[in-house]
């Protein structure tokens, strides 16, 4: 896919591996076409190469240590404020940040504005497990909700699977402790009842745990505090049973050669796998695209967030997603405000 000159702004702190890391991210970003507005600090970040990026100069950052909250209020010329406030203001499509989570959380939130209707914007991960990649909702930014916000979760995945992942009908599954209907705590028996109705996105019911890793669904739904449990307890096993693999083949000869022909397939899963391939989460439910990066990225991380930014803003995700809002009624009612619900 082309990116048709989309323009994203980059948070230009909170790459852990320095600088360096960054600068090769966006230029590999900036060569398939998407222009970069970056907003760090221009005596340490050389964008020198990166044609189509723009580095503007700012030296306050919101780490992981401070109080997201307060301190995006307090500090409009920090780095992930400016960015967001550039996609805001239009100078840009869509807004990046590997730096802390609840600060790109609370600025984009803030700073974009929620789209009519919707409750509470989701963070939304993409799983690449084998066999079909899977949008796993929430992954940690409600950690308690209501049975009305997981609805709402599964209607946001679906619109996003349509239009960035190219699902043409996701299915849709509810993340709970059995299959049947009446299985799981209330919120969720609840939010099975209302969207088993639904004629406007493909929901199979419940999913359990030992689903997932079969990529059990094409949307997977749940609150914040299960979400990001999973996902961190499944990069932890793909991380442990990959590096047993490997040192099973090298624990001697007649293993070694069977490694070999086992290492092509096995560099593959892993590079599927690994966190640099999605890029990042995506904040789900916002008048503007806004991902969030790995802070551990290496340059593959950082140009894979930006590119599913651009390529969420090229086919005007927020807009496919409140097309499908409003088809099914979700968003009646004043249009959405900056702070929480």
């Amino acid at each position: 896919m082309g990116f048709g000159g989309t323009t994203v702004a980059l948070d230009g702190f909170g790459v852990e591996k320095g600088f360096d890391v960054l600068e090769e991210g966006v230029r590999q970003a900036a060569a398939d076409g998407i222009g970069v507005r970056v907003f760090g600090p221009a005596d340490r970040i050389n964008l020198s190469g990166a044609d189509g990026a723009e580095l503007i100069d700012v030296r306050e950052l919101i780490s992981n240590e401070d109080d997201p909250v307060p301190s995006v209020r307090s500090c409009p010329g920090a780095s992930v404020v400016r960015a967001v406030a550039d996609a805001r203001d239009g100078n840009s499509q869509a807004v990046v940040s590997l730096g802390s989570t609840g600060a790109m959380m609370a600025a984009s939130t803030f700073g974009l504005k929620r789209l009519r209707g919707v409750k509470r914007p989701a963070l939304a991960g993409v799983v690449p497990l084998p066999g079909r990649p899977v949008l796993f909702l929430d992954i940690g930014a409600n950690v308690e909700v209501r049975a009305q916000h997981l609805i709402q979760f599964a209607y946001l995945g679906a619109a996003f699977s349509r239009a960035v992942m190219g699902v043409d009908s996701p299915e849709v599954g509810l993340l709970s402790v059995g299959e049947e209907s009446g299985k799981g705590r209330d919120i969720e028996i609840e939010a099975h009842r209302v969207l088993s109705k639904s004629a406007e996105i493909n929901f199979i019911g419940n999913v359990e745990g030992r689903d997932l890793p079969g990529a059990g669904a094409d949307v997977i739904v749940t609150d914040g505090f299960s979400g990001n449990i999973v996902v961190k307890a499944m990069e932890g096993v793909v991380k442990l049973v990959t590096g047993a693999i490997s040192d099973a083949a090298r624990s001697n000869p007649f293993s070694a050669a069977g490694g070999l022909m086992l290492k092509p397939a096995l560099s593959g899963l892993k590079s599927d796998l690994h966190p640099d391939t999605t890029g990042g989460a995506i904040l789900l439910g916002l008048r503007s695209v806004a991902v969030v990066g790995h802070g551990s990225s290496g340059p593959d991380g950082v140009a894979n967030a930006i590119r599913v930014a651009a390529r969420g803003a090229l086919v005007d995700a927020p807009g496919l997603t409140e097309e499908m809002l409003h088809r099914v009624g979700l968003n009646r009612g004043a249009a959405g405000s900056g702070g929480p619900a």
